[in-house]
């Protein structure tokens, strides 16, 4: 390690412990920056470590550099994921003692190569018999098979593991790899029925349409487009450049043969997936009882029969929910919700258990049949600590686990740290640091966390809601210093926090959580009639997942969060009982381009990744630690009495030396095997120091065989001179003739060049004159030229956009050829624009096109809110009030603005939401529907033709439900007309107005609004009782 200090100012130091300013985050970003550029993506803390993804291939994993780090101490050479893998194999082979390597960052960051690295290592550089190569095989396929049904594209990665692995690789006594066994964590379910655009669903269903034989598919009853399936085409990225589904297929094929799967168990298996595909494509329609019906049964059809139930019973479990009371069984149709619910469930629940299944299969093919007492190393690849712009359920539970882990990283970092010290007889100094068991009691503590009153929720009797959830927490652990709600915080706090949501303090940074959907990712509830259905199915791999004893089983099975902190204590069981290693990985860029470092994220990462509180651990003591014999050998040409040979103890020799070097007393410390160098700077003064001697030796060595090459060369020279000189009248006069042949060539050569110039420059000046003239010999090379010519700087002046009129100047004779590769150009740059205009950006020209028709040349501001691009809400959901949102639930929210709405009577001005639903338009305080519009009663929209925000709402003064027109001051007054405008369906209500307009108060009184302008705007009640609108006339309208 020591040998790359003396260049830490270009790639930094390979050891984060190194840095002198070990506090400073910008220290430890700008060291990783360093190595970063120079392709170096591995740093240590301590045993740490750090990797850093460079997406692209660094030629850094090949035989020769196994070979390379096999055997070798862990400091000896650069840091590498080799390294930590052969530190763990030496350890557990010569102290015979279990281990685990922990591998965790965000998706993307590269957990999944990491691991691949790790075990392609340990399968080339194990000791290996031809009898365990089959279990070496399995355990290298079980990769691909469990990556294709637990991985998928999302917005960050297109290889995202959406699952949590933990896999334990047995060893015997000679230290062979001879067996296996793998335990997965909280697989995202929802993902089956839901995907976010660009995203896609997991891999094997693609992987299935794309390589599946045409047998197969026409067997399953599927088609190649995935397209047609709703369960795969709601991320609108079927299709992935990226991502070569068919050669994917082939390996996970081949992988099935070699982890021992049958025929029958295949044929099971793509049932169930290709019947998962069929459930997305069932529909609902809504009967006139408001119950739910499937009027195509052709996808049951092919599910029954893929899953081996009677078509019949399943449409009555998918429209119907069988009730038990004490003495009798009551069947309840669904309504359409609750149907697509079922449903959606069912979708989940077949996957998930099928997913263990495959799991406990991969399991039963790794197993060891010798039960003698094996060494194991696992590997632990764990989502790391997750913040989006919303986080729900599966974050929260992400984020706990690496609470949990940060906690058990820590306490495993001092407890090594206060070992080592005691073992080398030096003094512990308590260290000082962050505990973060508060906020894991917070939420896990029995009867009093988050997860045991999510329990209490789901279970209580009673309307239970994401809301009533939220105000327990409130009352429950509302005085916890790390929990805060929207109620809660303060006036600063309030607008950074939603009505639905609530903060968590964590020990990497506060994590802001929205309710929605915990209660029902927590139940995970599948209705008894379904899962009764299930469990009569003929498929071989579903009677193994759904047991008739559940039906059974009366007791209501564990919650989501329960069950996973309970998987979660068991792992902390088997992670504590093993030696630690640990990888923390790190994604440099949202774009997955190769060399581009994002500070920004990088140092989100850092943060979230606990990497400043793990080397503040690591530092609190002595930055570099070494055994005497190793610091002697490198260090010993620093001090004569130590140069060439030390012949005593070690310990001796290194005391010797660093007296004569010159170290104070509490720059270091002597231990038993060990030297403890407090500063950094201590030892780069010492590395300094060494490679300036170094430079001094080498000198001398170079210059005394510099000198021993010169006198031979002199000497042979000599030697020559002597021998030759009689002859030297003999070789002037060869020389002489050989020189004037020479000259003679050169000359010719010069002449015949001039020759060809003259001869060329002639024809083109012939072809100039004649260049107007027909296709000719005179002129023929002097046109091609031309064209040529044109052609070639043409390529650099070709317009960029459709706007671009420029062209570059044509010659006399190509200006018909320049007009048709013009048209050409201009249609491939408006297909190439058409073609790049998205359904979003499309719907948005739209909604112009619409204001344009309303308001050109009619209203003051129509020019530049044109040139402003519209928004699909100036409100989120989170900031409307979730008691709003439950009154309006039965409808979707298209549009929201903040509004300012004047009194009928008296004009008072007071803050409002405008909300647009898909049926009425609302006027909504706080938790209050103060108005409600619905479209059929909206007789008209009137507006000024001044720059004023000003709109009036008109209503119908027979409707007995309106209390008057809708007086609002809107800031975004186009935008909010015009989506008004396209949710009526009516073009003919907008009414501009100049002057003045009426408005209706009440029955038989009218209220009049009276637009001018003036130098400022005003907006006043005047003493006539009218209201006056004073605007700033615009420039351009």
């Amino acid at each position: 390690m020591e040998s790359t200090l003396t260049a830490r100012d270009k790639v930094g130091v390979q050891d984060f412990v190194l840095l002198d300013a070990y506090t400073s985050e910008s220290a430890f970003l700008d060291n990783l920056r360093k190595r970063f550029s120079e392709n170096l993506i591995y740093t240590y803390i301590g045993t740490l470590l750090v990797s850093v993804n460079p997406y692209q291939e660094l030629g850094i994993y090949t035989m020769s550099q196994m070979e390379l780090y096999q055997g070798v101490n862990f400091f000896e050479l650069p840091p590498h994921v080799y390294a930590i893998a052969d530190n763990a194999y030496r350890m557990m082979c010569s102290e015979l003692t279990n281990h685990f390597i922990l591998i965790s960052g965000e998706s993307g960051a590269g957990k999944t190569e990491a691991s691949k690295k790790i075990l392609q290592y340990f399968a080339v550089t194990c000791p290996m018999t031809e009898s365990l190569q089959i279990a070496r095989d399995r355990l290298l396929l079980s990769n691909p098979v469990l990556e294709a049904f637990g991985n998928a594209k999302t917005l960050r990665n297109d290889n995202s593991s959406r699952f949590g692995k933990y896999m334990d690789i047995q060893f015997d006594y000679k230290g062979i790899p001879v067996g296996g066994h793998i335990i997965s964590y909280l697989i995202e379910k929802s993902r089956v029925v839901y995907q976010n655009q660009g995203e896609r669903n997991f891999h094997i269903f693609y992987q299935l349409l794309e390589g599946g034989e045409e047998e197969l598919l026409a067997y399953l009853g599927l088609e190649r487009d995935p397209q047609l399936y709703k369960y795969l085409s709601q991320g609108h990225c079927a299709k992935e450049s990226s991502i070569n589904d068919k050669n994917d297929w082939k390996t996970v094929s081949s992988a099935f043969s070699v982890i021992d799967f049958t025929e029958d168990d295949l044929e099971n298996l793509f049932g169930i997936l290709a019947s998962v595909l069929h459930l997305g494509n069932v529909c609902f329609e809504e009967n006139h009882q408001g119950c739910a019906t499937i009027p195509d049964t052709h996808e049951i059809k092919w599910i029954a029969k893929l899953l081996g139930v009677h078509p019949s019973i399943l449409l009555e479990a998918l429209t119907h929910r069988k009730i038990e009371a004490k003495t009798e069984e009551v069947i309840c149709p669904l309504t359409l919700e609750l149907s697509v619910y079922a449903r959606d469930a069912m979708a989940k629940a077949i996957y998930g258990r099928t997913f263990t299944w495959l799991v406990n299969k991969i399991n039963s093919s790794l197993v060891n049949k010798d039960f003698t007492k094996k060494t194991v190393i696992g590997l632990l690849d764990i989502y790391g600590f997750e913040v989006f712009d919303k986080n729900g359920f599966e974050q929260f539970c992400i984020n706990y686990c690496n609470e949990k882990l940060q906690q058990l990283l820590i306490e495993r970092t001092l407890k090594a740290e206060q070992a080592e010290y005691e073992m080398e007889g030096i003094e512990w100094e308590p260290i000082q640091y962050f505990n973060n068991k508060i906020i894991c009691d917070l939420v896990d503590e029995r009867h009093k966390g988050i997860i045991s009153i999510l329990d209490e929720e789901c279970i209580r009797p009673g309307p239970a809601t994401d809301l009533s959830f939220l105000e327990k927490l409130e009352e429950r652990v509302g005085q916890h210093a790390h929990f805060q709600t929207r109620k809660l915080a303060g006036p600063k706090g309030r607008k950074r926090i939603g009505w639905m949501e609530f903060r968590l303090s964590h020990y990497a940074g506060e994590v802001t959580y929205c309710t929605k959907g915990f209660l029902e990712k927590n139940n995970d509830l599948l209705y008894r009639h379904l899962k009764e259905v299930l469990c009569s199915s003929k498929n071989r791999i579903l009677k193994d997942c759904f047991l008739v004893a559940e039906l059974e089983n009366r007791r209501r099975p564990p919650t989501v969060g329960t069950q996973f902190k309970n998987s979660l204590s068991s792992l902390l069981e088997i992670l504590i009982s093993k030696e630690p290693s640990y990888i923390r990985c790190i994604k440099p860029n949202e774009r997955k381009e190769p060399s581009k470092f994002d500070d920004l994220l990088i140092r989100h990462q850092i943060k979230y990744l606990g990497l400043m509180e793990h080397l503040r651990v690591r530092r609190a003591g002595f930055a570099h630690r070494r055994k005497y014999e190793h610091f002697l050998q490198r260090y010993k040409s620093l001090c004569p009495d130590t140069w060439p040979h030390w012949h005593g103890p070690p310990a001796e020799g290194v005391e010797r030396l660093i007296q004569y070097i010159g170290y104070t007393p509490e720059e270091y410390k002597l231990g038993r095997t060990k030297i403890f160098i407090r500063f950094p700077r201590t030892l780069f003064a010492t590395e300094d120091a060494f490679e300036f001697s170094k430079h001094q030796l080498v000198a001398r060595i170079q210059a005394t065989y510099k000198a021993c090459l010169e006198r031979r060369v002199y000497v042979r020279k000599r030697h020559a001179g002597m021998c030759l000189f009689p002859k030297c009248n003999q070789s002037t006069c060869a020389a002489i003739t050989l020189e004037a042949h020479w000259r003679g060539a050169l000359a010719r050569k010069l002449a015949k060049r001039r020759k060809w110039a003259v001869w060329t420059v002639r024809k083109f000046i012939k072809g100039f004159i004649n260049r107007n003239k027909p296709l000719c010999p005179d002129n023929e090379e002097f046109i091609v030229f031309v064209r040529k010519n044109y052609i070639l700087n043409l390529r650099y002046h070709v317009p960029k956009n459709v706007l671009d009129k420029s062209w570059l100047r044509p010659p006399g004779i190509l200006e018909n050829a320049s007009d048709l590769l013009r048209k050409m150009c201009t249609r491939n740059l408006v297909r190439k624009y058409c073609r790049g205009i998205t359904a979003e950006r499309k719907a948005l020209m739209q909604q112009k096109v619409v204001t344009s028709e309303l308001f050109r040349a009619k209203k003051e501001g129509y020019a530049e809110a044109l040139n402003q691009p519209f928004a699909n809400s100036r409100i989120d959901e989170g900031d409307i009030n979730p008691k709003v949102l439950q009154l309006i639930s039965s409808e979707k929210i298209q549009y929201g603005v903040p509004v300012i709405k004047y009194d009928r009577k008296g004009f008072r001005a007071r803050e409002r939401q405008f909300l647009l639903t898909q049926k009425a338009a609302y006027v909504v305080e706080l938790a209050k529907i103060k108005q409600k519009i619905a479209y059929s009663a909206l007789k008209g929209v009137s507006t000024s033709s001044l720059s004023d925000g000003i709109l009036v709402i008109h209503v119908s003064p027979e409707d007995s439900k309106q209390k008057g027109d809708a007086v609002l001051q809107c800031e975004h007054i186009f935008e909010a007309i015009t989506k008004l405008v396209m949710l009526v369906k009516r073009g003919n209500i907008v009414n501009v107005v100049q002057g003045s307009l009426r408005f209706y108060i009440s029955p038989g009184k009218e209220g009049t609004i009276v637009f001018d302008t003036g130098p400022e705007e005003q907006i006043y009640k005047d003493k006539n009782g009218q209201l006056t609108v004073v605007s700033v006339r615009t420039t351009s309208s």
